[in-house]
């Protein structure tokens, strides 16, 4: 992909918006990092013979979710634990660990779980970029697809817990891409949703979604971040969207 950071004057015609709403996960919060220190804990367990090289081919996995159990999971056709232990077992059976039945599962969970928390930290710039904008007077909210409890827990243990969640998977029963959760965080954010950022890790379900739902969609496309590898149709699907590469390039792309 190779579209540069666009201002957002030049997409939509609006120099200046009144909110901004964020993802939580690998947007806020570095997800990313947090996973590989996770799937650490559960290599050392559970598949103590695979090799140290392919170790990040776990976290690919995990993360790439290539059988779309957790995006079943945010539109309600699928529960927590069930997308959850389906992934695991597509990690234990892809790398040549035990199949997990209900109460090894419970387990592995458990150890992944204490990692994953463990390590939930900010990215560098999220802390600084909220503060900008709430100095210069723009309103700031998250919405996630995943649930509230959950999400404030990690907010709070990564020191983002100023940012108001607005909008988890449990407010609507669904989550993104359906426009109807970008509308109800635009509402309790207080803001028209033409005149209200969202800014996401994710093309199709961040960025797009929320410019199908009258929002200004960005994708915020770290280096080296991409769950998916990105093909020609994608670079012209991101020209409807304003791309930024850091959080820090946010306010320079609003206009603010």
């Amino acid at each position: 992909m190779g579209g540069a950071e666009t201002g957002l004057s030049t997409t939509t015609g609006t120099d200046v918006v009144d909110g901004v709403l964020f993802d939580i996960d690998d947007t806020l919060v570095d997800t990313h990092g947090a996973f590989r220190q996770a799937l650490a804990g559960i290599i050392a367990v559970y598949l103590p013979d695979l090799p140290a090289q392919r170790h990040g081919e776990v976290l690919a996995l995990w993360r790439a979710d290539s059988n779309g159990y957790f995006r079943r999971y945010a539109n309600g056709t699928m529960g927590q634990e069930a997308q959850r232990m389906a992934r695991a077992n597509q990690v234990q059976e892809t790398f040549g660990g035990a199949i997990l039945d209900e109460a090894a599962y419970q387990d592995w969970d458990a150890l992944f779980e204490d990692g994953l928390q463990g390590a939930w930290a900010a990215h560098d710039d999220a802390v600084q970029v909220v503060e900008e904008l709430r100095a210069v007077g723009i309103a700031v909210g998250a919405l996630s697809n995943a649930p509230v409890a959950y999400q404030l827990r990690k907010l709070e243990r990564a020191g983002l817990d100023t940012v108001p969640l607005l909008v988890g998977l449990d407010t609507l029963g669904f989550g993104k891409p359906d426009p109807r959760v970008f509308i109800e965080a635009c509402r309790l954010l207080g803001t028209d949703p033409a005149r209200t950022a969202y800014v996401g890790d994710e093309l199709d379900i961040d960025a797009q979604a929320a410019a199908r739902a009258g929002l200004v969609g960005i994708w915020l496309d770290r280096p080296g971040s991409r769950r998916h590898a990105m093909t020609d149709d994608d670079d012209v699907a991101a020209a409807g969207v304003v791309v930024v590469r850091g959080l820090d390039g946010l306010r320079a792309a609003l206009g603010l």
